[in-house]
């Protein structure tokens, strides 16, 4: 069977993933290192870790495998999970590839270099309804492809 590890702290699409995977029957694991509400009949379990940087991260890597499913906006923790074989998608509704992984971790390189030095980049926009929509859409297909990948299709 395979899951969907989501990197609960800080994830604007907390709902839209638990409707994706209700309608798949596939469960869901929000990791975090603080307490949140959760809705246990969709199946969705909450996992607290401990606290401290890249504890959660780590978590979801380690745990992570092939035909599973991470919602991440943390590229490292995205090129990691690639590596362990599971499909990732942003937050953003943006899949991560072994083809793309590369030029996300260096361009958040440069923005962490551009941070550094001064520059302003500001964070990401806030998330419209068409966002949403969209994240919710990609979600759906890759979790379609990874059943289907695990011959649970």
């Amino acid at each position: 069977m395979i899951a969907i590890f989501v990197d609960g702290d800080a994830c604007p699409v907390k709902d839209e993933t638990y409707l994706v995977a209700a309608r798949h029957g596939v469960p869901v694991a929000v990791v975090a290192n603080s307490r949140m509400f959760v809705p246990e009949d969709l199946g969705v379990e909450l996992i607290l870790v401990e606290q401290g940087p890249d504890v959660a991260d780590d978590y979801i890597a380690e745990h992570s495998q092939p035909g599973d499913v991470v919602v991440t906006a943390d590229v490292p923790l995205a090129a990691r999970c690639l590596e362990a074989g599971a499909c990732v998608i942003g937050t953003n509704g943006r899949e991560f590839t072994e083809d793309s992984i590369g030029g996300a971790l260096a361009t958040r390189d440069l923005k962490a270099q551009l941070r550094e030095g001064g520059a302003i980049t500001g964070g990401p926009a806030p998330l419209s309804d068409a966002d949403r929509s969209r994240f919710s859409a990609r979600l759906d297909d890759i979790v379609v492809r990874c059943l289907k990948s695990q011959g649970l299709l």
